[in-house]
């Protein structure tokens, strides 16, 4: 379809009329990451503009969360970003449980760090996989999903669930650890972080990857600002912000201070190269965390891994925003009570929807051979978009 604006070009009589170029792409993600269109305009084959246009998997979730008790809203917060089901939990138990005033028990915080960090790694390892697919690389996605099973079958063995968890409880989890499952974790652990280098050589070491990626939709550290964009994608621009060591939930203060293995991963280019070694890097960083993780556990006397509760669920009159360090960035609850059963409002703040919104600025002014490269490398779920 050809847009009404056009230019005369040429000398003397003859005159060339030229139209930009208006193509929709979509309504699907190249990755299949969920249902996203964007409407680019061309000017040959650079993009002049770019608008996101979301919504076409609204669910309404923030209203079903106004018709549900405080136990069943966790069956719906851990699907908006599928690839997060224990992080989008967690932030909705830790908002309950602070408005309650209620302590949960010490293994339960360190059980749950274990398998937020956990999370993290099945998530940044699908797009570690994916994102070389959508550039041509096959092979990596072989090698990633094959880091997710060792750790998949950890989480699918404690919880039953290989996507939703649904393992969080208000007070804490749902029950306690098998017997001899920390050991197996700590086996799965060792075995995705002695394979890890293969996986890394295929994706940062390609050098065909890295001449899609270097150079290719830098994205500067005062837009990933000015657009709240927060995660990976926003420490590859030199955004160091990361909730875990500033504004520590759970046990990150202790994994993040002095004598913790934890540490924030950051690079300043902010090209898709960056985001994707930032990736990299946080897996094997969130494997320390895990480990660390296993060995407290381990350290830990027997005891309960969470609080008794009323038949009736009720949170006192009030209201707090809750934010958490999801995979893919910033994660927050705005949860207002009314002192029911149920929540008189929960709005959600996902990390996602930032992370797309930009692209109406950092796709501008790049060829639309160098589109997908860069879209692939912003890492979001459309279902954390529309919510």
């Amino acid at each position: 379809m050809s847009a009404p604006h056009e230019l005369e070009v040429g000398l003397g009589a003859g005159a060339l009329a030229t139209a930009d170029m208006v193509l929709n792409i979509g309504p699907q993600h190249p990755a299949t990451h969920g249902v996203l269109r964007l409407r680019i305009v061309l000017d040959g084959e650079r993009i002049t503009s770019a608008e996101p246009m979301v919504g076409y998997m609204h669910r309404g979730a923030e209203k079903l969360f106004e018709v549900r008790d405080y136990r069943q809203i966790v069956v719906l917060a851990n699907r908006h970003d599928w690839l997060s089901a224990f992080a989008n939990e967690l932030g909705v138990v830790l908002a309950t449980e602070q408005m309650l005033g209620m302590q949960v028990p010490e293994r339960a915080v360190w059980a749950r760090t274990l398998l937020a960090e956990l999370n993290r790694v099945l998530s940044h390892l699908v797009f570690l996989g994916s994102y070389p697919l959508e550039l041509g690389a096959i092979t990596p996605v072989f090698h990633s999903f094959r880091e997710r099973e060792e750790l998949q079958a950890v989480m699918e063995e404690i919880s039953g669930g290989r996507m939703h968890y649904m393992f969080n409880r208000v007070g804490g989890l749902k029950e306690d650890l098998p017997a001899g499952w920390l050991a197996r974790v700590a086996a799965a652990i060792a075995a995705v972080r002695s394979r890890l280098p293969d996986l890394e050589n295929l994706v940062v070491g390609n050098e065909i990857l890295r001449g899609r990626t270097l150079g290719v939709g830098v994205l500067s550290r005062e837009l990933a600002v000015a657009y709240g964009v927060s995660g990976p994608i926003g420490r590859a621009s030199g955004l160091d912000v990361d909730l875990r060591r500033d504004d520590p939930y759970l046990a990150y203060g202790r994994l993040f201070g002095p004598d913790g293995p934890g540490r924030v991963v950051t690079r300043t280019e902010g090209d898709s190269l960056a985001r994707l070694e930032v990736l990299v890097e946080q897996v094997h960083v969130s494997l320390d965390l895990a480990e660390a993780c296993v060995d407290t556990l381990a350290s830990l006397p027997r005891g309960p891994i969470n609080v008794k509760l009323p038949k009736v669920l009720k949170v006192p009159e009030g209201h707090l925003y809750r934010w958490t360090e999801n995979p893919l960035g910033i994660n927050g609850y705005y949860l207002v009570s009314r002192g029911e059963k149920t929540p008189w409002r929960l709005k959600l703040r996902s990390a996602s929807f930032n992370n797309v919104q930009v692209l109406s600025r950092l796709l501008p002014g790049n060829l639309v051979a160098d589109m997908v490269s860069i879209m692939g490398s912003m890492f979001f779920v459309v279902g954390d978009v529309d919510k």
